[in-house]
């Protein structure tokens, strides 16, 4: 993995540190690399040039401005890069500044202690890998006319990824993810060329229906592959529920295809706030309908735990910014555990996404029966008809298990 375009502002007060840092993240080939002696002076940078910096590695205890009141300030800045605390201090003093951290909207992908050791910050460059390329998918974004084209032709196209419970090995939901795919041209197109392009046309809900429509008219066939009950999950982004006609909207497709609301689940990014009066009242009249609400990619974006007990969801995604290497990361091991035991006490669901390699699935394990799990490792998105196949794959194998 390369961190070559990686842009890294290291702030501490101490010089050593500094110049350690550096050597740090040379031999990890980062070669952009800023470094502040205050935390004013960062905040500085980072007002003149709000996204020149991927990620802050900030030491808590410096003077005049600390590294806690820092890190308020670029959640109340909306700064989108990681945050990543370094520092000598007490265990407890560090997770109490993780989780105010949280609290304030920052990005928090960690923290390693003093003296720093080279392999913690490869780590948590990883994890900024990661966080950034949730964010970012390689190719321009498609033009106006190219998506309304693709509307125009009823192109996009449902893709499905299971979230398991390990504990039962059932495939509880399957997220439905956006495609634009042409038959004619040959070519499938990734959502993150499409989906901003649509909210900023105002056509968001047009692709949102459309996807809709043909998955609930598949699912009776994938319904039939399975002896046990399963939900659709769909994607919402907080601009749609200011649509105070959503719900209507959504029910009426379901009852044209002989679904319930209770088939389904509609996950809500956390990536922007959900702060108008009109969000917030058709989130309350979905789940009134009987929808399933999910909190997706927790760890990311804005909703902190007063919100997750206040709002009325059912389930809430891990980002895989939290999941990413947790076999050997504290952070995420900590946030994990307080998040499970959370759901617990609220009566919600817990799913890691983004789980990709053994070790992550090896250590999750010990939250099986409480926590789903979706990512790569399991089964990557897939069209309708590779779903089934996949299906009776894992049908057989968990049956070889058993």
């Amino acid at each position: 993995m390369s961190f070559k375009t990686q842009r890294i502002l290291v702030v501490d007060d101490s010089q050593a540190i500094l110049l350690v840092m550096q050597a740090i993240l040379a031999e990890l080939g980062v070669e952009q690399v800023t470094c502040c002696e205050s935390a004013q002076a960062a905040l500085s940078l980072i007002e003149q040039q709000p996204k020149a910096y991927d990620a802050i590695f900030t030491d808590l205890n410096m003077p005049e401005m600390d590294g806690m009141e820092l890190i308020r300030q670029l959640g109340q800045r909306d700064y989108a890069g990681g945050v990543i605390i370094i520092s000598e201090m007490d265990s407890r003093i560090i997770d109490l500044a993780s989780n105010l951290a949280r609290q304030n909207h920052a990005r928090l992908l960690g923290n390693i202690a003093k003296p720093i050791q080279l392999v913690e910050v490869e780590r948590l460059l990883k994890k900024l890998c990661t966080l950034t390329s949730t964010q970012t998918e390689e190719g321009r974004p498609i033009t106006e006319a190219e998506l309304l084209h693709a509307l125009s032709n009823s192109e996009i196209t449902p893709f499905y990824q299971p979230k398991v419970n390990r504990a039962t090995q059932q495939i509880e939901s399957l997220e439905v993810l956006a495609r634009i795919v042409s038959e004619k041209h040959g070519f499938t197109v990734l959502p993150a060329r499409f989906i901003g392009v649509a909210e900023d046309l105002d056509l968001i809900n047009l692709v949102t229906f459309q996807l809709f429509e043909k998955a609930t008219a598949e699912f009776e066939a994938i319904k039939g592959e399975l002896a046990h009950p399963c939900k659709l999950a769909f994607n919402l982004s907080p601009i749609q529920l200011d649509d105070m006609n959503c719900p209507a909207k959504l029910a009426l497709l379901l009852e044209l295809n002989h679904l319930e609301p209770s088939d389904i689940i509609l996950e809500i990014t956390e990536q922007k706030p959900l702060t108008s009066a009109n969000q917030l009242e058709t989130l309350n009249r979905l789940r009134m309908r009987g929808f399933d609400i999910s909190l997706d990619d927790f760890g990311t974006g804005f909703t902190n735990l007063n919100q997750l007990k206040s709002l009325p969801f059912t389930e809430m995604k891990l980002d895989r910014s939290l999941i990413t290497h947790i076999d050997s990361d504290y952070f995420s091991q900590v946030i994990t555990k307080s998040l499970v035991d959370l759901a617990i006490k609220e009566g919600f669901k817990v799913v890691a996404e983004g789980v990709e390699r053994i070790e992550e699935l090896q250590y999750l394990e010990r939250y099986k029966h409480d926590l789903l799990m979706q990512g790569f490792l399991i089964s990557r998105p897939k069209a309708k008809n590779e779903l089934v196949r996949w299906i009776h794959s894992w049908l057989r194998m968990t049956n070889f298990n058993s």
